[in-house]
């Protein structure tokens, strides 16, 4: 018995002998094809042994699970570099001018990321002086960082911190690629001409006045509002703008199914440098991050269905969710495609309070609302949808108006303590109500309903002490600068579904440029939306945060409630 095993053992081996002789006579053995098509400007695998498929699955997650035959791969440096990384373990036959192309992506891929390395280097320094950038102004290491990015790469989102001068940045990489487009929200348009162009630049600008196109004057820069770029969609496919400048660039969250997020792409894909501003990109879930990326640099997540597979998974209301943040952000970093500079400063002060949930004022409502809960939870599914969507505008608008005079009660003792506040809300009945409650303290409005020169009037009567409340809707401040200067303090009266808005409202007094801390006053009601909506921002304010800051660690939250205190122990005092 122990002689036949051995006979068979040597005819195996003898068996394997001669077929790698015949396979080495034969040539390298290869496991499928690999091509580039110019057609559909992707390389595309057929003819993959099944063996070999599973393993690249496993390798390329954006693969589908499931998919046979042909796999696709979206053509980047990157992709490149990694598929003839794959071609060493498992070759494949492929001609000579796509080993060429695959050779040259790898090539560029590793000499940019070498370089970039470089730059992000603390002790690196820029080789000169931007020549359009006035006399007495300079830049910053971390914008000097992203000017020379940006420049390398063509793209990129610049996610500084509020107040690390990400305009800037942008507007100097942008002096190489003239002219440039600038899209941003209606109430900054005219202070990036005056405030950030005028101010730090030699560039000419103009403020585009309307949708309608009209023939345009011969300057450096066109400021563009998010609500009338749509017009100028076929003057951008000319290409006549080599820069494009996407501010608070969260307005494309929504990608390419909105107006906005179209326009943006056809602008995006007409022009040479695309670049990104905002300190807080993600409002919502992660996967609004695809979205933006994939405007600024089409593919450079893959399609969307490969970024599904490859990082998240569908809540119940059908929004991306991505599985593992910290990875997603370290991934973005290593694709060169986002830069990231946290400013210093003092942690902000942050309190919660607690207001009752006001019953009587809610009542008119409720029935309503009841109408609204039974078609969500038994309606057809249109019925549903709807019914959920009003039923959340409602829960919101009904809180805000229950808890509106808690809030201008608690308002009142700061003002009385001669302390200059933003005061944040959402719904115009909230507003009013604020407004007559607060009649004796002279609050103006910087909300979504006055016009960009009213707006302008707001902040020039806050900031010359006119007023010292001014009550701005959570939404409508992103961008604004200088009221910094007179203010620490931040009420958020109603709350927003995302973390991120009250960010960039609290951002607003510059935080991390301060020796001093700023206050955010949290106001919440302990019934109708609030509780459930301050559940839903610690979700996704963990999204945000792990894909923006991926090694940040655990947000320490700091908390003092003793000055507010002494404020309101004065002004009981002051009541007997």
């Amino acid at each position: 018995m122990a002689v036949n095993m051995s006979v068979q053992n040597d005819d195996l081996l003898a068996a394997a002998a001669a077929l790698a002789w015949r396979e080495e006579a034969a040539g390298p053995r290869t496991y499928g094809q690999l091509a580039y098509s110019e057609v559909l400007r992707c390389w595309v695998i057929t003819e993959l042994e099944p063996q070999v498929a599973i393993r690249a699955k496993r390798i390329f997650p954006r693969l589908s699970p499931t998919q046979v035959g042909s796999y696709t791969f979206v053509d980047t440096d990157e992709t490149r570099s990694e598929l003839e990384w794959f071609l060493e373990r498992y070759p494949l036959v492929v001609s000579p001018a796509d080993r060429a192309r695959l050779a040259e992506g790898r090539i560029r891929h590793e000499r940019v990321r070498s370089e970039i390395d470089q730059v992000l280097t603390r002790d690196w320094q820029p080789s000169g002086r931007p020549a359009m950038l006035r006399p007495n102004k300079v830049l910053r290491p971390n914008q000097a960082r992203a000017v020379e990015v940006a420049r390398r790469t063509g793209r990129l989102l610049i996610a500084d911190d509020v107040g690390m001068g990400k305009t800037l940045a942008a507007l100097v990489a942008g002096m190489e690629m003239l002219p440039m487009a600038i899209a941003c929200e209606a109430h900054v348009s005219e202070q990036w001409q005056r405030e950030f162009i005028s101010e730090f630049t030699t560039l000419s600008s103009h403020v585009i006045q309307s949708t309608k196109p009209y023939p345009l004057p011969d300057v450096d820069c066109y400021i563009f509002r998010y609500s009338n770029q749509w017009g100028w969609c076929d003057i951008a496919a000319t290409g006549r703008f080599r820069t494009t400048i996407f501010d608070e660039v969260q307005n494309l969250r929504h990608g390419r199914g909105t107006q906005k997020g179209e326009a943006a792409s056809v602008f995006a894909n007409h022009s040479a440098l695309r670049i990104g501003l905002s300190a807080t990109p993600i409002y919502g879930y992660g996967g609004e991050i695809f979205n933006i990326l994939d405007i600024i640099e089409p593919g450079i997540l893959g399609t969307r269905d490969e970024f599904i597979r490859e990082w998240c998974k569908y809540a119940d209301d059908s929004k991306l969710i991505i599985e593992k943040p910290q990875a997603l952000g370290a991934h973005l970093r290593d694709l060169n495609i986002m830069i990231r500079e946290i400013g210093g400063g003092p942690p902000s002060n942050r309190i919660v309070v607690d207001v009752p949930y006001d019953e009587e004022a809610a009542a008119a409502d409720e029935q309503l609302a009841r109408t609204l809960a039974l078609k969500v939870l038994s309606g057809s599914f249109t019925e549903r949808g709807q019914a959920a969507r009003e039923l959340d505008m409602m829960a919101r608008h009904t809180t805000g108006v229950a808890k509106a005079r808690h809030v201008a009660g608690y308002v009142k003792i700061l003002l009385d303590a001669k302390t200059p506040i933003i005061l944040g809300g959402w719904h115009r009945d909230v507003y009013d109500i604020w407004m007559r409650e607060l009649a004796a303290y002279n609050p103006l409005l910087y909300t979504g309903s006055e016009t960009p020169k009213e707006k302008d009037r707001v902040k020039r009567a806050f900031m010359q002490g006119e007023t010292d409340c001014i009550i701005m809707s959570l939404r409508s401040g992103a961008g604004l600068d200088g009221l910094q200067h007179r203010c620490a303090t931040v009420v958020h009266g109603e709350l927003d579904w995302s973390r991120e808005v009250h960010k960039q409202l609290a951002g607003r007094l510059r935080p991390h440029q301060r020796t001093d801390p700023i206050t955010e006053i949290f106001i919440v009601a302990d019934g109708g939306s609030d509780p459930v909506i301050a559940s839903v921002q610690g979700l996704k304010a963990s999204q945000a945060r792990g894909i923006i800051d991926p090694k940040a660690g655990l947000e320490q939250v700091h908390s003092d409630a003793s000055r507010i205190k002494t404020l309101a122990k004065m002004y009981l005092e002051k009541g007997q």
